[in-house]
């Protein structure tokens, strides 16, 4: 153990001791010292817990190397405070999994430099009535908690790093209100921050968390915060999450790169954001759940979604305000469910938004004033009974449909104007209400007001121009117009009463409603499915040009060979696919064609490329004129499976017209399926799945994909399971030498190169990587890969020079260490040195 010496300098209050002093240990020169003296720690690892009951100056010697002073016991708290103390530059390492490398208890300390490389409870903790000043620290614990604050206890800290925490980054609870200003906080194992407790709270200034193996920030149990400027990116689970009473305020904030919700909130929480953007998000940019739960947004941006859920969700009697916001380049923009939920939406932008713009459902509300909407499948859907609000000065543009009213639901909707609309501008059917004042449709390529089966809808004030098919179609019992007008000189005029006791509308100058001469025509092609079919979904429409653009089976197959592995299941796909082939030419030669089902179940462990061969499936039906497009629409149980009687029909029936034309990819279809099941809704989205498969047998090709026993009990679930689907296809998991390729797929992709040895260490890997539950075959490849690539930068990013090689070759000493099963020790491959 190497040991030096310290050397204290008193202050003028200890005149009657020695002015200055060296001591053997940091304990002795502790209990020399006073308020105001200064020790200086001689480079050295000191196995000693230190405890500071004075102010004292502890720090290492000047122009040392950084880290030469490392204090580090064998068991305990390395480092306790308990007064206003100064330290700087020293090295705190702890091995207590029961205690804090570093323990702030009392005062106002000042640390400043300090590297905490630990694997103990926590990293800092601070405690009580503590206030510590911490400056450029850095804390590493892959054991625990990199930086806790409990207790009422708070403190500033600025320019810290917390990296690869086993837990969270920062937690705060039990009273506690720390703050942080650029900090940052990465590769944690939990959550990054995590504020939790009645009166806890954090303020948080220019930080950025990321890399986050769960949630960004996390805030629970009626604590608070605020975040100002901060980032929080790349996490494994959802970006921000608020339950049970807590409140938060981003201001200025960017949430990006979020595999799951951008931001979560439930359980009466309430979150306040401005100027805050919110991008790349894998389901809901914007989750707001349950009775009392509020969001306030201004200014706000939520854009760019890469999955296929709306951008904002608001259910369960929640309550959203969006002001001057933007929301584009979404699946679907705002849902609104559930009786007692409601969204006002002011001056904001909806646009180019690939289905629903607004959606309203089960009885909630959504209010809209000065909004505009453009470029998306439907402007505004109002679906079923209870369902209603305003839209007032809104105005919808280059839609499919503006909006729609059907099952009972009954808005209000004042001087709105619809433009371009490739159907209708205003469409009502299934016994909608609905009350139009002052609208307007242009330019439309259907109808300007199409309403059928007898709706009592209300038509006021309103007018149509330029509308290919007529400004005006009602049904022979249709709605109450009055005071409507129309540039049209349409072959036919028809016309209802208008108000009670008024005259018929075609007797009145300044109203005429047209139907065109053939006859009444059938509803919006984007009606049927809640989220109206777009080009870019479905394939485009002039199938020539679609010609043009679709690769050949040849090719589609050429990539399926490429795949690593997975040999079993490129025969069985081909095989169908050559029945497929030669059953079409069978048919075009004027023979009798085989009957081929082409309904598949995917079994298999996670990883094993399911969703990328059945992605393909489709490309090569569509490539034979199959299927339409050949697109797949990817879904599991929370798609749908509703929350009320009715909703699972309804969503499963949504799923299904969205995948029309291509594949319905159910991934762990068993969970539909419960072994406890009880009154499981999850029957129905089987039962109706069934009767979907039988009545659109040649529009969709749906794949049910999970593990192998899980699937084998869902197939008996239901009589008309089994029988609609054709094969059963087994993915097998990779071994040693398939995961190697990949990873040198990945090599050759990102311009890296594998250096001498490397080969071999990852086939060692790879061997005795254990294959539990968790394992994800081509997943943990690639996982590996970019483990490596991150080794590989904290290496090279010490060099003052790297040449090509340093930066190119990957050696096996980047290689992560191996992770082990609960309750099996595991070794680490120990690579050669490169």
């Amino acid at each position: 153990m190497a040991q030096g010496t310290v050397q204290v300098t008193h202050g003028g209050a200890s005149r009657w001791r020695r002015r200055s002093g060296e001591y053997p240990t940091l304990a002795a020169a502790l209990a020399a010292a006073g308020d105001g003296d200064v020790l200086s720690v001689a480079p050295g690892t000191y196995r000693e817990n230190l405890i500071l009951r004075h102010a004292v100056t502890l720090r290492g010697p000047e122009g040392a190397v950084a880290g030469s002073v490392r204090i580090a016991p064998l068991d305990g708290v390395a480092l306790t405070v308990r007064a206003s103390a100064v330290v700087q530059d020293l090295y705190l390492e702890g091995a207590d999994r029961a205690a804090p490398a570093l323990l702030v208890e009392d005062g106002s300390p000042e640390f400043t430099d300090l590297r905490v490389l630990t694997r103990s409870a926590s990293g800092i903790e601070v405690r009580g009535g503590a206030r510590p000043l911490v400056r450029r620290c850095t804390v590493e614990n892959p054991a625990g908690v990199g930086i806790s604050v409990l207790d009422g206890g708070g403190g500033v800290f600025e320019e810290c790093e917390v990296v690869a925490a086993g837990q969270a980054g920062v937690a705060v609870r039990g009273g506690a209100h720390p703050r942080l200003e650029r900090c940052r906080i990465h590769h944690a194992t939990g959550a990054g921050i995590s504020v939790t407790g009645e009166g806890s709270g954090l303020e948080a200034l220019g930080c950025e968390v990321y890399e986050i193996k769960g949630t960004g920030v996390q805030i629970a149990a009626r604590a608070s915060a605020r975040l100002t400027d901060c980032s929080v990116h790349r996490t494994s689970a959802d970006g921000v999450t608020l339950d049970t009473d807590a409140v938060l305020t981003l201001a200025g904030c960017d949430i990006h790169d979020i595999p799951e919700n951008a931001i979560d909130l439930r359980s009466r929480s309430v979150l306040t954001l401005s100027r805050t953007t919110v991008r790349r998000f894998g389901r809901n940019g914007l989750s707001v759940w349950d009775p009392g739960t509020r969001v306030d947004a201004e200014s706000c941006e939520i854009h760019d979604s890469t999955g296929d859920y709306p951008a904002v969700w608001i259910s369960d009697g929640a309550t959203a305000s969006l002001d001057s916001c933007r929301v584009h380049d979404v699946p679907d923009a705002l849902f609104v469910l559930d009786r007692g939920s409601r969204a006002d939406v002011v001056d904001s932008d909806l646009s180019q938004v690939r289905n629903t713009a607004v959606s309203v459902s089960d009885g909630a509300t959504a209010q809209l004033d000065d909004c505009r909407i453009r470029e998306a499948g439907t402007g505004a859907w109002f679906r079923d009974h209870g369902s209603g609000g305003t839209l007032a000065n809104c105005t919808i543009d280059n839609v499919q449909t503006g909006v729609i009213v059907t099952k009972g639901a009954d808005p209000t909707l004042e001087r709105c104007t619809v433009t371009s609309p490739a159907e209708a501008g205003f469409y009502v059917s299934a016994g909608g209400r609905g009350t139009f004042t002052a609208c307007r449709v242009s330019g439309s390529s259907g109808f300007g007001f199409h309403v059928i089966d007898g709706c009592r809808t209300t038509i006021t004030k309103c007018h149509t121009e330029r509308c290919a098919r007529g400004g005006y179609e009602f049904a022979e019992d249709g709605p109450l117009a009055e005071g409507c007008t129309s540039d049209e000189s349409g072959p036919r005029l028809a016309a209802r009463a208008g108000a009670a006791g008024g005259a018929p509308a075609g007797d009145r100058p300044g109203i005429r409603t047209v139907t065109a001469a053939q006859g009444p025509a059938g509803p919006p092609s984007g009606v049927p499915a809640p989220r109206a079919a777009t080009r870019e979904a479905n394939g485009p429409a002039d199938t020539s040009a679609a010609a043009d653009t679709a690769r050949g089976s040849g090719e589609v197959l050429g990539h399926l060979d490429a795949l690593v592995g997975l040999d079993s299941v490129k025969r069985e796909v081909r095989a169908l696919t050559d029945m497929i082939e030669v059953g079409r030419r069978r048919q075009q030669a004027g023979l009798k064609a085989a009957s081929v089902r082409r309904h598949l179940v995917f079994t298999g462990s996670p990883g094993t490329g399911k969703t990328t061969v059945a992605r393909l499936y489709g490309e090569i039906l569509a490539s034979l004129g199959v299927l339409e497009s050949g697109h797949l629409v990817e879904v599991s149980r929370v798609d749908l499976v509703g929350e009320h009687i009715g909703s699972t029909a309804i969503r499963t029936q949504e799923a299904f017209d969205r995948a029309r034309g291509g594949v319905l990819f159910i991934d762990e279809a068993y969970a539909l399926a419960p072994e406890d099941s009880g009154r499981d809704f999850g029957r129905e989205a089987i039962d109706t799945l069934v009767k979907l498969m039988e009545d659109h047998r040649d529009a969709v090709v749906v794949i049910v994909a999970g593990y192998t026993a899980e699937m084998d009990r869902f197939l008996t679930v239901n009589p008309g399971v089994a029988s609609r689907f054709s094969r059963t296809i087994t993915f097998g998991d990779y071994g040693p030498g398939e995961l190697l390729r990949i990873v040198e797929q990945q090599t050759e992709e990102h311009e890296y190169r594998l250096g001498e040895g490397t080969v071999e260490a990852l086939l060692t890997y790879f061997t005795e990587l254990p294959k539990g539950p968790a394992f994800g075959n081509g997943r943990t490849a690639r996982q590996t890969f970019e483990s490596m690539v991150e080794r590989h930068a904290g290496r090279v990013a010490q060099l003052a020079e790297p040449t090509t090689d340093d930066l190119t070759l990957l050696f096996a000493a980047d290689l992560p260490d191996l992770p082990a099963l609960p309750g099996v020790a595991v070794s680490a491959v120990t690579p050669a040195p490169c």
